[in-house]
C-alpha cells in the first residue's frame, strides 16, 4: 500500500498520524525486507527529521521494531503496555501510545444473568444490560470485552455510539453516574473458540483474563466486567519510585 501523508489541518500531532500510517503499512506486511531511513521516511511523508524520530521511537519503545548495528532496523510484532493502577481505561491507554482505538459492539441487550448479578451482588432476575464489544489497536483486534451493568444505571448505553468513545465517559454524559471504587484481578487462561475466532489467534495462544467489579460512591453496583487480552500483543506493568511515581504514564523501556 502506499503511504499517506499526513494532514497538517488534523488536531492530531503529526509524529502520530506518521505512526499511524506505518502501522497500517506494517500490517499490511510491507517492511518484511527491511525498515525505511529516517531520511527515506522524511522525504516519503514529508516531515522533519524530529517527526520521524518521534513515531520510530514509539516503533522501537512498542518492541515493534529492533535495531542491530550494521544491518539497520527488523519489525517484530507491536505491545501494547498497560500500567496497572485504578480504573484506568483500555480506550485511554490505547490512544495514549498512539494507536487509533476503535470497537465493534456486537451485542448490547437488556437481559438477566445470573453469574453477573452474583458478582453484583444483586438478585439473580434483575435486568441488566449486557455490552459484548470487540476492542482494536489499529485494525488489530486486541480484547473480547463484557460488561453487565444493572438495568437502571446502564440502559442509556444501548442507545450509545461506542466505535470510537469509552464506555465511562458515556455512563457519565448520558447518566450522570462514574465507578469511584471497585478491584480488579487479572489471571492468565486460553481462549474459547468463539474468543479465537474474534481475537484471530490460535486455541493454544495465551491470554490475560481480565474481571473488575465497580461501584459508585455510594457503593451502589456499576458494572461487573470480564476482558481477554491477547498475551502475544500486552503486557501489564507497575511503576514505583522517582519519575515512575510522579508520573502514572511512565513506561520503561524494555
Amino acid at each position: 500500500m502506499s503511504a499517506t501523508r499526513p494532514d497538517r489541518r488534523n488536531t492530531l500531532p503529526l509524529w502520530a498520524q506518521v505512526l499511524h500510517d506505518l502501522r497500517e503499512r506494517l500490517a499490511a506486511g510491507e517492511f518484511e525486507s527491511g525498515f525505511p531511513t529516517d531520511h527515506e521516511l522524511m522525504d516519503t511523508y514529508d516531515v522533519s527529521r524530529h517527526t520521524v524520530r518521534e513515531a520510530v521511537r514509539r516503533l522501537q519503545d512498542e518492541g515493534v521494531l529492533t535495531r542491530e548495528r550494521g544491518r539497520g532496523s527488523f519489525v517484530r510484532q507491536p505491545h501494547l503496555q498497560q500500567p496497572l493502577g485504578p480504573l484506568y481505561s483500555l480506550f485511554r491507554s490505547i490512544e495514549d501510545q498512539g494507536f487509533e482505538q476503535r470497537s465493534t459492539v456486537l451485542d448490547a441487550v437488556e437481559t438477566t444473568d445470573e453469574v453477573a448479578a452474583e458478582q453484583l451482588d444483586v438478585e439473580p432476575a434483575t435486568p441488566l444490560v449486557h455490552l459484548r464489544r470487540v476492542r482494536y489497536a489499529d485494525q488489530v483486534p486486541i480484547a473480547v470485552d463484557d460488561l453487565w451493568l444493572p438495568a437502571a444505571v446502564g440502559r442509556p448505553l444501548l442507545d450509545a455510539d461506542l466505535e470510537h468513545t469509552a464506555v465511562y465517559a458515556e455512563l457519565e454524559r448520558l447518566a450522570g453516574v462514574r465507578p469511584a471504587a471497585g478491584w480488579e484481578r487479572i489471571h492468565p487462561g486460553l481462549p474459547d473458540v468463539e474468543e479465537c475466532r474474534l481475537l484471530g489467534i490460535d486455541p493454544d495462544q495465551a491470554v490475560f483474563v481480565v474481571e473488575r467489579r465497580t461501584t459508585a460512591a455510594d457503593e451502589t453496583p456499576i458494572e461487573w466486567r470480564r476482558t481477554v487480552v491477547r498475551g502475544d500483543r500486552y503486557t501489564f506493568i507497575t511503576t514505583w519510585g522517582g519519575h515512575a511515581a510522579a508520573d502514572p504514564g511512565f513506561t520503561p523501556r524494555p
